[in-house]
C-alpha cells in the first residue's frame, strides 16, 4: 500500500469535509463542469475522485458516473453518500490513475482527474496518467485535470504555521524550485504544479486545450465572508470570481488549477 493511499484511508472523512470548508472550489468546479460537460446521461469516469462529492452531484444530475480511487477507504465512504442521497454510481472501483486497463478504448464521454495528479512527482508519471484518461474517451470527449499550484502551500504554511518556511529553509526552497513535497508536514507525497507547465503537459497528452481556469479564482484563503452571504449575494461574488478565474495573470493565487482539454481523435 502506498503512503497516499494510507494517507487517505487512515481517516476518509477529512476529504468530504474539506469540500464543505472550501465551497469555492467546489462550486466554481461544478460551474465549469456544468459550462462545458455534454448532456446528461453521458457516461463520465471520475478517476481518483475520493468520497465522491463530484460523482455523487452529478449522479444526482442524470450523469452515468463511474467513481475511481486508490483507497477502499474512500470507495467505502462514497457508497454511504450515495446511498444516503438516493443516487446510482455506476460503479466504485479501487484502481490506480496510471493503470485504467480494466476498461477498454473510448468507453466514456468524459473524464475527471481531480486528484490523481496532485501525488505524481514525476512528468512521465503525470503524462501517464493524462493518456491513461484519454484512452478511455471518445473522439471529441473532455478530461477536466485539477492540480494544486505550487505557491499553494506556502500559503497553506502561513495560515497553519506549518514550521518548515522558518525552521528548514533547504526544504523550503526545494519544494519552491521542484514542487515535490516529501516531508509528511501537513499533506501526503505530492507534487504542487506551476501554472506555466498545465497546458504543455495536458496537449503532450493528445488534447487540445479549451480551458486553464483557477479553481478558487481571487478567493483562495479568502472565503470566509462570501460563503456567509445570502443566496442571491453569494452568487453574485461567485460570478465575478468566474471571471477572475479565467484572469492568466491571476492562476497562481488559486490554490487550485483546473485544465479542461478536448480529445480529437
Amino acid at each position: 500500500m502506498s503512503s497516499v493511499e494510507k494517507f487517505y484511508d487512515q481517516d476518509p472523512l477529512v476529504e468530504w469535509e474539506r469540500l464543505e470548508r472550501h465551497k469555492v472550489e467546489f462550486q466554481m468546479t461544478m460551474r465549469a463542469l456544468t459550462e462545458f460537460l455534454p448532456p446528461a446521461p453521458a457516461r463520465l469516469a471520475d478517476i481518483g475522485g475520493g468520497p465522491g462529492r463530484y460523482a455523487i452531484e452529478l449522479a444526482g444530475r442524470g450523469y452515468q458516473v463511474t467513481l475511481l480511487d486508490l483507497s477502499n477507504g474512500i470507495l467505502a465512504l462514497a457508497k454511504q453518500k450515495a446511498a444516503k442521497a438516493g443516487v446510482n454510481l455506476e460503479g466504485c472501483v479501487h484502481a490506480n490513475a496510471l493503470d485504467l486497463s480494466i476498461f477498454p478504448e473510448t468507453s466514456f464521454d468524459s473524464v475527471l482527474l481531480l486528484g490523481p495528479l496532485y501525488h505524481l512527482h514525476k512528468l512521465e508519471e503525470r503524462r501517464i496518467a493524462l493518456q491513461q484518461a484519454c484512452r478511455l474517451l471518445r473522439s471529441g470527449g473532455l478530461v477536466f485535470a485539477s492540480f494544486i499550484t505550487r505557491f499553494a502551500s506556502f500559503r497553506d504554511a502561513a495560515v497553519h504555521g506549518y514550521s518548515y518556511v522558518l525552521d528548514d529553509p533547504a526544504y523550503s526552497e526545494k519544494l519552491y524550485a521542484t514542487g515535490n513535497h516529501d516531508n509528511g508536514i501537513g499533506f501526503t507525497d505530492a507534487y504542487f504544479v506551476h501554472p506555466d507547465e498545465v497546458t504543455p503537459l495536458g496537449e503532450s497528452a493528445g488534447f487540445t486545450t479549451l480551458r486553464l481556469m483557477g479553481c478558487e479564482g481571487i478567493l483562495a484563503g479568502h472565503e470566509e465572508y462570501v460563503n456567509s452571504l445570502t443566496t442571491e449575494a453569494h452568487a453574485l461574488w461567485l460570478d465575478f470570481n468566474y471571471r477572475f478565474a479565467l484572469e492568466p495573470c491571476l492562476l497562481g493565487s488559486s490554490d487550485h488549477l483546473l485544465y479542461i482539454g478536448r480529445k480529437e481523435l
